[in-house]
C-alpha cells in the first residue's frame, strides 16, 4: 500500500493546527491533535508528537502545556495589537469596503480561530463612507516605486461630477485639463483629513503641489529623473500639513486670530507649538500662524461660530465676510 504523501508534511500540519486552533485560552489535548492530523490524512504515534512538539520549540514556536493541553502562547502579534490593526483598516476612509474585508481576513489569519471571532466583533463598529476607487492600493505602490527609483511619474487626475444624462448612475469621473496627463516629481506620501496625498514638485510651475492618491488614474513611471531636490532638502512635511487646510491649496499668509481660552487645545492640535500665542484679555488669547488661505480655512474658522475671529490681515478677514455673504445669499432667495 503506497505511503500517504501528506505524511512527510506532518510537522508543518502540526504547526498549522496549533497556530490556527490554540491560544492562551484554548488548548488541544494529544488525542485532539492526533484527530486533527487525521483530518489531513496524517497518522502519528503519541511519542512522535512529543518529539515534533519539541522540534517546534527549537524552531522558535512558543509551544506551552497546561495540564493535558498544548497551545501557542506568544505570537508575532498579540490580540490587542491585531485589534489596533483591524480598527485602523476599518476606520480608514480611503480603503474600500471590499478591500477592508480582504485585509481584515488576512489580519484574522494571524490569530487563532477563537481570537479571530473577537476581531470580527471588533470590526462591526461603523458604517462610515468609504472611497469608491479600488485602485488606490496600486497607486500607492507605484508612487513608492517612483520615489525609490527617483523618477517622475505621469498620470491623469480626476474629480467626481454628476451627470444625469447617461445611464449607469449620476456619478462620473471628470478628468482635469481635458484628460491631459500630468508629469510630476513624487517626493512623499502623506495622510491628511482621512485621505492619502502625494506631495510632488511641478517643474512647469516650479512649485510644490499635492494630489489625492485616490483621484490619480493611469499612473506610469517615466525614465526621467525627478526634479525639486533643492526644495525638499528643507521641506517640513508636518509644517506643510498644518498650513494647508484639508489639503486645498491657497496663498500662504501669516494670519492673526483671536480665540476663546478654552480653544487652546484646538490651536495646539492644528498648529502645534509653532503658533505664537499672546494674551488678549481674561477670556481670550491671540494666535499668529501661517496658513494657506482657502475656502477650507474659512470653513474651519466658521465652525467655531463666534469663538474665533480673524484679526489680520484685513483682506483675509474680508474674504471670510464675503464667503459668509455668499452662504447667506443661498438662503435669502
Amino acid at each position: 500500500m503506497p505511503k500517504n504523501p501528506n505524511q512527510k508534511l506532518k510537522l508543518l500540519y502540526l504547526m498549522k493546527i496549533l497556530l490556527e486552533r490554540t491560544d492562551d485560552e484554548h488548548g488541544l489535548t494529544l488525542p485532539e491533535i492526533l484527530d486533527a492530523l487525521g483530518g489531513y490524512g496524517v497518522t502519528a504515534e503519541r511519542k512522535s508528537i512529543y518529539d515534533d512538539l519539541e522540534m517546534l520549540r527549537v524552531y522558535g514556536l512558543d509551544v506551552e502545556r497546561t495540564g493535558h493541553k498544548y497551545f501557542i502562547a506568544n505570537r508575532t502579534f498579540q490580540l490587542p495589537e491585531l485589534k489596533l490593526l483591524v480598527d485602523a483598516v476599518q476606520s480608514s476612509k480611503f480603503i474600500t469596503h471590499k478591500k477592508s474585508t480582504e485585509l481584515i481576513k488576512k489580519v484574522e489569519s494571524l490569530a487563532s480561530v477563537h481570537e479571530a471571532r473577537l476581531l470580527q466583533r471588533q470590526v462591526f463598529v461603523t458604517n462610515r463612507i468609504k472611497t469608491m476607487n479600488e485602485s488606490i492600493y496600486y497607486n500607492v505602490d507605484k508612487i513608492h516605486a517612483a520615489i525609490t527609483a527617483g523618477v517622475k511619474i505621469s498620470f491623469r487626475y480626476f474629480e467626481w461630477a454628476v451627470d444625469f444624462s447617461e445611464e449607469g448612475g449620476p456619478l462620473k469621473k471628470q478628468f482635469r485639463r481635458n484628460g491631459k496627463r500630468y508629469r510630476i516629481s513624487p517626493w512623499a506620501l502623506t495622510w491628511d483629513d482621512e485621505n492619502y496625498y502625494m506631495i510632488g514638485f511641478d517643474s512647469e510651475a516650479d512649485i510644490i503641489k499635492h494630489y489625492r492618491v485616490d483621484k490619480m488614474a493611469e499612473i506610469q513611471l517615466t525614465a526621467e529623473r525627478r526634479d525639486g531636490q533643492e526644495h525638499f532638502d528643507r521641506f517640513d512635511m508636518a509644517l506643510y500639513s498644518k498650513r494647508v487646510f484639508g489639503m486645498f491649496g491657497g496663498e500662504e499668509e501669516t494670519v492673526r486670530l483671536r480665540f476663546v481660552n478654552h480653544l487652546a487645545g484646538v490651536v495646539l492640535d492644528r498648529f502645534g507649538k509653532d503658533a505664537f500665542l499672546s494674551r488678549a484679555d481674561d477670556a481670550h488669547f491671540n494666535a499668529t500662524v501661517k496658513v494657506q488661505v482657502s475656502p477650507q480655512f474659512y470653513s474651519w474658522v466658521f465652525g467655531f461660530g463666534g469663538e474665533v475671529k480673524i484679526l489680520s490681515p484685513g483682506h483675509v478677514a474680508q474674504g471670510l465676510c464675503a464667503a459668509a455673504r455668499e452662504v447667506l445669499a443661498l438662503y435669502s432667495e
